[in-house]
């Protein structure tokens, strides 16, 4: 495992904001993901398996995970980014490793590399104590546009 990022920046605002806050609409909303903590290069966040999210299968869909993965990759970048940047991402890549049928999945996202244009971060999300999913994605950093005039 490499070693912890540094960064320039880190917001303490804006995370602290974050944390326990859930959304009030869009598909983090409806899932009900909450950041639980948030450090510099670091993010866990979560959402509780309801009955409504499970399939006649018996278990959730992949993209309940693949929203919580993409919800982290965005929100991880805002704190160590500078002011008026916002984070696109651009790809990931997830392996569902275990069905998940209820419980808490849990995510944990790391900043691996960053650019001034670009970040790369993993996340790995658990449940009932054990991984159900890796992934790895990149998010594009972007500037400001200057105003037109």
């Amino acid at each position: 495992m490499p070693a912890d990022l540094t960064f320039e920046r880190f917001d303490e605002e804006y995370a602290t904001k974050m944390l326990g806050r859930k959304g009030r609409q869009g598909i983090d909303a409806y899932l009900g993901i909450v950041v639980t903590a948030f450090t510099p290069g670091r993010l866990v966040a979560e959402f509780e398996v309801r009955d409504e999210l499970v399939t006649p299968l018996g278990s959730i869909h992949g993209g309940c995970l693949s929203v919580l993965v993409d919800h982290c990759l965005g929100v991880i970048m805002y704190p160590v980014m500078p002011p008026g940047y916002w984070a696109a991402t651009t790809e990931f890549k997830i392996n569902l490793l275990a069905p998940v049928s209820g419980g808490t999945c849990t995510a944990t996202a790391q900043i691996r590399n960053m650019t001034r244009r670009l970040a790369v971060v993993t996340i790995e999300v658990e449940n009932a104590g054990r991984s159900v999913a890796l992934a790895q994605g990149t998010c594009a950093i972007v500037a400001p546009r200057p105003p037109s005039g």
